[in-house]
C-alpha cells in the first residue's frame, strides 16, 4: 500500500505521528517525514492517522494516483 502526503496542506498536528510512528515521523516542530510505502503490518495504523488528520493531508491507496511519486 502507498500513501502520499500533501506537505502543503500539513500544518504539523502529528496525529499521524502518534497513531503510525514507525511510518511517520516529525523531524524538528514541522517537517513530516514519511515512508510512502506502507508495510503490511502498520496499514491499519496508517489508515487510522489518515482519518486523524484534522486537514485530511494524507492519501491512502486508492486515493493515490498511480502517476504520483
Amino acid at each position: 500500500m502507498r500513501i502520499v502526503v500533501d506537505l502543503a496542506r500539513c500544518q504539523g498536528y502529528a496525529q499521524c505521528v502518534f497513531l503510525a510512528p514507525e511510518v511517520f515521523e516529525l523531524h524538528g516542530e514541522e517537517a513530516l517525514l514519511y515512508n510512502p510505502a506502507v508495510p503490511a503490518g502498520q496499514l491499519d495504523r496508517v489508515r487510522q492517522a489518515a482519518a486523524a488528520c484534522p486537514v485530511q493531508a494524507i492519501l491512502v491507496g486508492d486515493q493515490v494516483r498511480a502517476d504520483v511519486r
